[in-house]
């Protein structure tokens, strides 16, 4: 597992109280108004030990202001993809 996963990992787990086993990697290129507003690789965790979800996608977003930091969302409906999980946060992030 390299180290960016093992990270994100880690931080899944500590956010959600939970244990994360890593499943999967996804590239996903989110656009809207024909501009890319999010491209990045989605890690997609199973969890063991949370109440009410049994899976979470966490990745790196850059904030408007320029913060990098790890978004971690958990595959509770609306959110059922990776796709979805980059949506929650885009529109979750303030705008100008």
């Amino acid at each position: 597992m390299s180290e960016r996963i093992e990270q994100l990992r880690q931080v899944v787990e500590k956010s959600w109280d939970c244990k994360a086993r890593h499943v999967a990697s996804r590239a996903i290129m989110e656009g809207f108004e024909g501009q890319v507003v999010w491209d990045g690789i989605v890690e997609v965790f199973d969890l063991v030990g949370h109440p009410k979800a049994k899976r979470c996608y966490a990745f790196y977003f850059v904030e408007d202001n320029g913060q990098k930091v790890i978004k971690t969302i958990l595959g509770i409906p609306p959110v059922d993809s990776e796709v979805s999980a980059v949506r929650t946060a885009i529109a979750g992030s303030p705008r100008k």
